[in-house]
């Protein structure tokens, strides 16, 4: 039907002929053509003076800053690497530091209580004289107790028993028993 309406409007227009698309009529070619070939060349050139440059700077800008970022990755990389060395060092540093000051203290107190014990020691033997000293004298105040004790009580027995005791006689009794 849209067939038969075309063919009665195109016998109305004065040709006998059917109209079809504009595009696929001949008689148009040249004139499409020169078109076609003025749009290719208006967008060729706007894509390549205009668009292209602004998308390549972009793509260049993104691989420049890629670039700068890796680089940057890489810089940083690397510091930490060293500042990972020296913080490994100075930590060996201190634990060698920490072991030398632990040595020296314990040095140092060794010394301290060697001087402490020394000092007890020296003050141990003298109280050990002093004791020593004084035990001698209770055994020799003790004795010569023992013998005036032992003296009186032999010359209390010898009268006891109803004899006349002298006292260089009990004297040399006694003295004589206690030597052995």
């Amino acid at each position: 039907m849209a067939t038969e309406t075309n063919v009665a409007e195109g016998a109305a227009h004065g040709g006998g002929e059917a109209v079809g698309m504009p595009q696929l009529d001949f008689s148009t070619f040249p004139n499409q053509i020169f078109w076609l070939v003025v749009t290719l060349f208006v967008i060729y050139f706007v894509l390549s003076r205009i668009a292209l440059p602004r998308i390549g700077a972009v793509l260049a800008e993104r691989q420049g800053t890629i670039s700068n970022d890796i680089a940057a990755a890489e810089e940083y990389k690397l510091k930490a690497k060293e500042a990972e060395k020296a913080y490994e060092k100075a930590l060996a540093d201190a634990r060698a530091e920490a072991q030398r000051i632990v040595a020296e203290t314990k040095a140092e107190i060794r010394a301290d209580l060697d001087a402490a014990t020394a000092k007890a020691d020296a003050e141990i033997a003298a109280r050990s004289a002093e004791a020593e000293k004084q035990i001698a004298e209770i055994r020799a105040n003790a004795m010569e107790n023992v013998t005036e004790v032992a003296r009186a009580t032999a010359a209390d027995v010898v009268e006891a028993m109803g004899f006349k005791a002298e006292a260089p006689t009990v004297t040399a009794a006694v003295d004589a028993k206690l030597k052995g």
